[in-house]
């Protein structure tokens, strides 16, 4: 299992998305527009993570907090 560990802070339902904030202390923030039912709204922050990083969104994958605010990514 090769590649980086991406942690997110999700903001479900946001009329500020989408959108993916940078912190000073490179914690990432993720406004999306979809609800956070039926996993659409991590299934938006996939995309958009991909998006900001440059990368494919088949490169982004969720590794865990599925049901949390609060979700870490690999991206290969």
């Amino acid at each position: 299992m090769t590649g980086e560990t991406i942690v997110v802070t999700v903001k479900p339902n946001s009329r500020k998305g989408p959108l993916v904030e940078v912190a000073d202390d490179g914690a990432l923030t993720v406004y999306v527009r979809e609800p956070a039912t039926e996993g659409k709204a991590t299934k938006a922050v996939a995309h958009l993570l991909a998006k900001h990083l440059g990368v494919p969104k088949s490169r982004v994958t969720l590794i865990a907090g599925a049901t949390s605010r609060v979700k870490r990514f690999r991206v290969d």
